[in-house]
């Protein structure tokens, strides 16, 4: 069954350079399904839906280990096998050196008409993932943003609008 986030809310979380959760807050806890002590310490991927195209992860950890900052539509599982979607914005938390302590994410509720677009891509990109890999469904990604003739990030940002 799918949760849906109220307007107002925001997920946060905070992980490790390997993707450890190091900090998870009260939302995060109630859309996931998961005490606190259940997600400390474990990977941020506890939370991966199978209908999540792992192409999208590939350009978040391309993203961020760069210090670049991510916006992306992600597809959550709750452990009770419920899902949720999020609006993810994540950046990397560096020291006063520039070297990067961990990674910061904070989601909120995405826009309707913007999974109206989404739901049917990442399921077309899930299909080509199953066929011929990651780089197929880099390949449809690719394709899609060059007949809006647009980056990924003007794409995602602007349909979140």
């Amino acid at each position: 069954m799918e949760k849906v986030m109220s307007e107002e809310d925001f997920i946060i979380s905070k992980t490790d350079t390997k993707g450890k959760l190091t900090y998870v807050n009260k939302i995060f806890m109630e859309m996931a399904g998961y005490a606190e002590e259940e997600l400390l310490g474990k990977p941020h991927s506890i939370v991966r839906h199978p209908d999540m195209p792992k192409t999208v992860f590939k350009l978040l950890w391309e993203r961020i280990t760069h210090k670049d900052e991510i916006f992306a539509y992600v597809v959550n599982k709750s452990k009770n096998g419920d899902y949720y979607w999020v609006y993810a914005n994540v950046t990397a938390s560096v020291d006063p050196r520039g070297n990067t302590l961990g990674y910061y994410s904070v989601r909120r509720r995405p826009n309707p008409s913007a999974l109206a677009i989404i739901k049917p891509l990442y399921t077309k990109m899930v299909d080509a993932e199953k066929r011929g890999g990651m780089d197929a469904s880099k390949k449809l990604l690719d394709e899609v943003l060059y007949e809006k003739g647009v980056s990924y990030d003007e794409f995602i940002i602007d349909i979140q609008k």
